[in-house]
């Protein structure tokens, strides 16, 4: 064997080991390389909802250069289990179609026009699927996820997710049935608890009682008692979503009184506001 061979053979082991040494951890991008994700800020209700047509790209990209710390989004199932991002159950307020969700099929709510509704600039903006609006967000914020409906969407869900490589940053919000179709897939998915009893104390037992990593409480519900709420949800590392609040002034109080992340439509106020007390916007 000639020198020449031995170099030619040595150099291509070393090139395919470098190939190899770098798909590696991109494969697993999000689950072996957690990126550092904001300890509490400010949550996009809907994406930029304000400004922008609630639940589109456009508005999650908006959220995104504007640093918010979490952005909110609903997904549905569609008649033909397509994974679609839209809050109501019907498709009649955000688009120019009508009918329900579970009803149609994706390729009659594709071509829809999901924009014109908010204002003529976004006129031709769709409805985006899970895995296309997964796409836009970076790596570096929280997801809080919310579920519209049963079973099989948390298993579907729960399927792109991990797909997706998102597993780090998503918080799944949904119903007790639907929580059951995200375990079924994976344990380590994050849930937040939304069975939501008419006391606030029996939410938080039985938040803290379903190990859930996260807990939303509503506005105005036995706030009286909201610090010491928050110390008992503290105590058990669970993270603390506020929904919901337009007052920048307000907003600060609850973050400065220990709430993790507080969901809003005016998410420019309130980002300023959260900023002035030191919390940095997300990269």
């Amino acid at each position: 064997m000639t020198a020449i061979y031995q170099f030619k053979r040595i150099a291509l082991f070393f090139i395919l080991l470098t190939q190899t040494s770098y798909a590696f951890p991109v494969a697993i991008s999000g689950q072996s390389e957690n990126p550092k994700l904001p300890e509490r800020g400010v949550c996009a209700h809907r994406g930029a909802r304000e400004t922008h047509p609630e639940n589109t790209i456009s508005a999650f990209k908006e959220a995104v250069r504007l640093g918010a710390q979490m952005i909110e989004f609903d997904v549905r199932m569609t008649k033909d289990g397509k994974l679609i991002i839209m809050h109501d159950a019907s498709i009649d307020r955000t688009t120019d179609g009508t009918g329900l969700v579970e009803d149609l099929t994706w390729d009659e709510i594709k071509t829809l026009d999901a924009g014109s509704w908010k204002s003529a600039d976004f006129k031709g903006e769709s409805v985006p699927l899970l895995a296309e609006a997964l796409d836009v967000f970076p790596k570096t914020i929280w997801l809080n996820v919310h579920l519209k409906g049963g079973k099989e969407l948390g298993a579907a869900v729960a399927r792109t997710i991990i797909e997706k490589n998102r597993t780090h940053q998503s918080i799944v919000a949904c119903n007790a049935v639907c929580a059951k179709g995200v375990k079924q897939v994976s344990a380590d998915v994050m849930l937040c608890n939304m069975e939501r009893p008419r006391k606030r104390k029996k939410y938080i037992k039985n938040t803290v009682k379903g190990n859930f990593t996260a807990i939303q409480l509503l506005s105005r519900r036995d706030d009286n008692n909201l610090v010491k709420d928050l110390d008992e949800l503290r105590s058990h590392a669970i993270k603390i979503n506020y929904f919901y609040s337009n007052s920048p002034e307000e907003g600060v109080a609850l973050l400065n009184k220990g709430v993790d992340f507080v969901l809003t439509d005016e998410l420019e106020e309130m980002m300023k506001a959260a900023e002035n007390i030191g919390i940095a916007r997300a990269n």
